[in-house]
């Protein structure tokens, strides 16, 4: 059974608008809730609050994105997004090396591959997030795809052999 992911789709500009960075229509996305694991109320303004209530994560350029759409990921492309993944949480969020941060990255992937398996390709899913006194709670919406298909915004590529 091919193994699916998420990539960012724009039904319009309005991601451009309303993300500090938002991501690239075509990039492979995960959730990104781990990005808010310490965040506040006080944290919760102007765009990083529209990141923290429904962006999903690119992983590519680590920018975000309101909808994404179910894609079958080839394994070349799992392994390249997790090593990529892993760099970030060393860049970013200080993980001692690749090594270490690769279980962690590879839990995302594996995540967002579950939100995913139960979908048809092209299946629309969104996420909301909320911050209560447990922490970051997230809920996913799915929409699936309908007769005209989503492949006019999402980006289909097979890897070069």
């Amino acid at each position: 059974m091919p193994r699916l992911l998420a990539r960012a789709i724009h039904f319009d500009e309005s991601d451009r608008n309303v993300f500090h960075n938002p991501a690239r229509t075509g990039e492979w996305a995960v959730s990104g809730g781990f990005e808010f694991s310490n965040w506040a109320q006080g944290d919760l303004v102007g765009k990083a609050r529209q990141a923290f209530a429904n962006g999903w994560l690119g992983v590519e350029t680590f920018g975000r994105v309101t909808f994404v759409a179910t894609a079958q990921i080839e394994q070349v492309e799992f392994d390249a997004l997790l090593r990529q993944l892993a760099q970030h949480f060393v860049d970013v969020y200080g993980a001692p090396n690749l090594e270490a941060a690769l279980p962690v990255a590879l839990e995302e992937l594996e995540h967002m591959a579950e939100l995913c398996a139960d979908h048809a390709p092209n299946t629309v899913l969104t996420v909301l997030r909320e911050l209560t006194e447990a922490g970051v709670r997230e809920q996913f919406r799915y929409i699936e795809a309908n007769d005209a298909g989503l492949d006019q915004f999402a980006i289909h590529s097979v890897p070069d052999e």
